[in-house]
């Protein structure tokens, strides 16, 4: 059974069991270099480390298909990328792109499905099992995958374990995690407050007082982000469930005696303060590893986000797309192809930024790296089930602009009003997720 007829039967929310239906582990043969055009293009982003490995991969795929030659071009991050595809410069035949910015994209008509592409005999995927089913999903629209997953890293805890002993906290009483794939918020705020020296200034955590920093917090405690999980006409901070996990947070990350000051950010960034080992918390993603990992004398590891009720995160999302333009679709998808298994995926994992979504190299020591820190890596994979996934929209940056100023007052000192700033939160959110209502809504002195 093809994607695209699975995902007709099923909805989006059943790609995975319609994939399942059609798909299995055989080894496809080596694509057919005969089909292939002469000509197709490659647009990557990502550290050097790793656009060296896509050169590599690139020009190996040029030395075995001769009268297939591809061309790469390069940028460093997702914003740099997500720039370059708007820039009307031209859309690479094969592309990475973070699932943010799918939904410029698809309105754009700039990409093509690649479901019945990647049902064929010789690009059989076995979606059930070599990929996390939310890997999957979170690329399905309109019926059909749009992306085939490349990458997919959740946001975890970064942690000082200089600063934070978890047997010496155990011998004192205090709440400490059993395993690193789960720890209360209880246990979290003792880490925190263990963490925190005021001899030496140190600080106990710092989240960033931004959607993304408390949305993994609003989740585990039951709350919602948005009104919506697919099409938000607003924020939902002003939800009862909302308000009463941004309480349990706020208690602790409003507290001057375990978060950085801000007479110290403005000294250094809260990655600075962690990388000179006076904090002992911060969230972040795999990409940050390598970096830490070069930072002299520093000792870390990771542990899953705190759950205040159930264990949620959220996580960065890489997909291989399709140009709509392409003019050979099945060539550009047997390179698509060719860039997806294991052996090419190992070679950019080696760098240890990214957590590849073909299970069968997070499972490898090329991705867990035990002789290298974090020794806990397989948290990364362990938080994938926890993910929860953002709606797609087209103008993430302008809301968190608009409600910017009303997020960090949640982290202020002094006294919250929470119902007042929650309320305002959402109020603000409508400028951006639903203007024609926030134009309705506003008086004439506004």
């Amino acid at each position: 059974m093809s994607a695209r007829r699975a995902l007709a039967l099923c909805g989006t929310a059943a790609l995975v069991a319609g994939l399942l239906a059609g798909c299995n582990s055989a080894d496809p043969p080596a694509p057919d270099a005969t089909i292939i055009p002469t000509k197709l293009t490659f647009g990557a982003f990502g550290a050097p480390q790793e656009i060296a490995a896509y050169r590599r991969i690139v020009e190996q795929w040029n030395l075995d298909h001769p009268a297939a030659q591809v061309t790469m071009t390069a940028t460093s991050d997702r914003d740099e990328q997500a720039q370059r595809l708007q820039s009307g410069a031209g859309v690479p035949d094969v592309f990475m792109v973070a699932r943010r910015d799918l939904a410029y994209l698809r309105e754009n008509k700039l990409t093509q499905p690649v479901g019945e592409l990647f049902d064929q005999p010789d690009r059989d995927v076995d979606f059930g099992d070599d990929y996390p089913i939310d890997a999957v999903q979170a690329f399905a629209y309109d019926s059909d995958l749009q992306c085939l997953p490349y990458a997919y890293s959740p946001m975890v805890i970064y942690y000082n374990t200089d600063l934070i002993d978890f047997d010496k906290m155990q011998r004192r009483g205090l709440d400490v995690p059993i395993t690193g794939n789960a720890w209360t918020f209880e246990e979290f705020a003792a880490a925190a407050k263990f963490a925190s020296r005021p001899a030496t200034h140190a600080a106990g955590v710092y989240v960033e007082p931004t959607l993304r920093g408390l949305a993994p917090f609003i989740y585990s405690g039951g709350g919602r982000v948005y009104d919506d999980p697919t099409t938000p006409t607003s924020l939902a901070f002003s939800d009862e469930d909302t308000k009463s996990a941004l309480s349990t947070t706020l208690e602790l990350l409003r507290n001057p005696l375990v978060t950085l000051s801000d007479k110290q950010l403005k000294k250094h960034t809260a990655l600075e303060w962690f990388k000179l080992g006076r904090l002992g918390m911060i969230p972040g993603f795999r990409s940050l590893t390598p970096t830490l990992r070069h930072t002299k004398g520093l000792h870390f590891d990771v542990l899953a986000m705190p759950a205040i009720n159930d264990p949620k995160t959220i996580g960065e999302v890489t997909g291989l797309c399709l140009s709509k333009s392409v003019q050979d679709p099945e060539a550009a998808a047997d390179f698509m192809y060719y860039l997806s298994g294991a052996k090419q995926v190992a070679d950019v994992a080696r760098a240890g930024y990214l957590v590849p979504a073909n299970l069968e190299v997070t499972a490898d020591d090329t991705f867990l790296q035990p002789n290298q820190q974090p020794v806990s890596a397989m948290v990364f994979t362990n938080s994938l089930r926890g993910i929860v996934l953002p709606p797609v929209i087209d103008n993430e940056a302008a809301l968190q602009t608009a409600v910017g100023a009303d997020v960090r007052r949640l982290f202020s000192m002094g006294v919250l009003d929470l119902d007042l700033v929650t309320e305002k939160i959402d109020e603000d959110s409508l400028q951006v997720l639903a203007p024609e209502t926030a134009t309705a809504s506003a008086t004439p002195t506004e």
